[in-house]
């Protein structure tokens, strides 16, 4: 109880120390995160410079970030990059990532998918990263500036939806890509308006993510990625 309620009004007080944002910044930075997503059709799929862009985008949002937190020191747990909440939201987030890790070893069994490398080890390590940017585009960006936007509102259902559909249409054109993360992003969003922690959520988008690729979707995005620089 008494961790709960430090918990509450550590959020409460950080939400009131946090300098207001204008819509139009909420809008600009929507705008961004849809030109990202564009951006991830030109140059991931069409042009194949998938690590080029990856790396760009993780360079030109992370100065993004330095350059708010400049400007307001609160912005960065505003958005979920924090630690006092980190054990509640992993709990939060532990039974969905069991029931995912069985149904992806299920799919895969019954589809004769299961292709688990060594390939899968530097993507454990390194795929957390990229999935945290994801998820602070989608679910900190996304979902919470639609979430705050002063001279509108709208249901936590609609905002959730929004992001899922969005998040799931960036991994057009792969059917399995585009269904697990619609049903990602809907948890997360939820979790995400619930308690904010975009740490945990990038976590748990790079191992399961990884884990994916290589039980379901049948896919090696170490060799995609990698492997043709060596």
């Amino acid at each position: 109880m008494k961790n709960r309620l430090t918990r509450y009004l550590s959020e409460f007080y950080s939400i009131k120390l946090t300098r207001p944002i204008s819509d139009k910044v909420r809008i600009l930075e929507i705008l961004g995160v849809v030109l990202t997503g564009v951006g991830k059709f030109i140059f991931m799929d069409y042009l194949n410079w998938r690590l080029p862009f990856v790396v760009v985008a993780i360079l030109a949002w992370s100065f993004y970030v330095l350059y708010r937190y400049k400007k307001d020191k609160n912005v960065l747990k505003d958005w979920g990059f924090r630690f006092d909440n980190f054990k509640h939201v992993l709990k939060l987030m532990l039974p969905f990532a069991v029931i995912s890790v069985v149904s992806f070893f299920i799919i895969g069994y019954f589809q004769g998918t299961i292709n688990v490398t060594w390939h899968i080890i530097p993507l454990l390590i390194t795929y957390p990263i990229w999935g945290s940017i994801q998820q602070f585009l989608t679910i900190g960006l996304l979902a919470g500036n639609l979430k705050d936007f002063k001279h509108f509102k709208l249901r936590k259902a609609t905002i959730i939806l929004i992001t899922a559909l969005f998040f799931s249409l960036v991994h057009y054109p792969s059917v399995w890509l585009m269904i697990g993360t619609f049903i990602l992003a809907l948890f997360y969003g939820y979790i995400y308006l619930k308690a904010k922690n975009v740490y945990v959520l990038g976590l748990f988008h790079g191992w399961l993510g990884a884990l994916f690729y290589y039980t379901v979707v049948n896919q090696d995005p170490f060799a995609d990625v990698f492997m043709k620089y060596f």
